[in-house]
């Protein structure tokens, strides 16, 4: 291996302390951290792992830009080769579900979470890209947070969120968590994908014709599911977070809206 830098192959982890594992990434257990390393097999060329070094790179510079951003997991340090982030117990959404059940009121104080994170963080003038059950992290108390950004993109601080839309918007970013609370409410992955609908020869992506996804009118939530699938019918995340503040369970009170600050601060 002739990388500039040293990075264990997955063999060297114990597999009581593999936390998860993606496309370029491993998360290992240290102690109360989790850490994210670039992945590398035995078989893994220079060229991969410079390539999977980059993708972890990339994300250094968006958790510098979120801080500590409530709904986002913390990161707490960062070296060329390696991310550290606060210990999430109970692993990843999609992995939760393929065990658990969890109850409406659970599933609402997710949704709530989710969106009010999101946007907090376009807010910081950041499109996440790839929301999916699988970059959602679970607390020991099941308090959920985002994690994950080898595919988001960083803009400018000037940059008006509303507007900007380079096949990836704030409004893509509604879409796809509208599927993430789909999977959660049905139990079936729900793809969204930009890319499918657009010619071979396309350089940005589009809105994909609502044929291609499920239908919503029977299941709950499914009006603010629809909405999310619809372009425009939220002008942004605080827009879907407000309607989910206003859903009531037999066993929840009434929301208030007290002390909610409006996130809704794109342009």
């Amino acid at each position: 291996m002739t990388s500039a830098y040293h990075v264990d192959p997955i063999g060297c982890f114990p597999q009581e302390q593999i936390f998860g594992m993606g496309r370029i990434g491993l998360v290992v257990r240290k102690g109360n951290l989790a850490v994210k390393l670039p992945l590398r097999w035995s078989s893994s060329s220079d060229d991969e792992m410079k390539a999977n070094i980059e993708c972890l790179q990339h994300e250094q510079p968006i958790y510098q830009r979120l801080g500590q951003c409530a709904g986002v997991v913390p990161c707490l340090g960062f070296t060329k080769t390696s991310i550290q982030l606060q210990l999430m117990e109970n692993g990843d959404l999609r992995c939760y579900l393929g065990q658990n059940k969890a109850s409406k009121s659970l599933q609402l104080r997710w949704f709530r979470t989710m969106a009010r994170a999101l946007a907090r963080i376009h807010d910081r003038r950041i499109l996440v890209v790839d929301i999916a059950s699988r970059n959602f992290l679970l607390d020991s108390e099941l308090s959920i947070s985002f994690c994950g950004y080898t595919e988001s993109t960083i803009l400018p601080l000037s940059t008006c969120m509303q507007t900007v839309d380079g096949g990836y918007s704030i409004q893509t970013d509604i879409e796809q968590l509208g599927a993430v609370m789909y999977e959660v409410i049905v139990g079936d992955k729900c793809k969204f994908d930009i890319w499918e609908s657009a010619p071979p020869d396309a350089t940005r992506g589009v809105w994909p014709p609502r044929e291609g996804l499920p239908r919503t009118n029977e299941i709950w939530l499914g009006s603010i599911i629809e909405k999310c699938w619809t372009q425009g019918a939220y002008l942004s995340a605080y827009d879907l977070y407000k309607e989910l503040d206003f859903v009531e369970l037999d066993d929840e009170p009434s929301p208030l809206m007290l002390g909610v600050e409006d996130t809704n601060n794109l342009c």
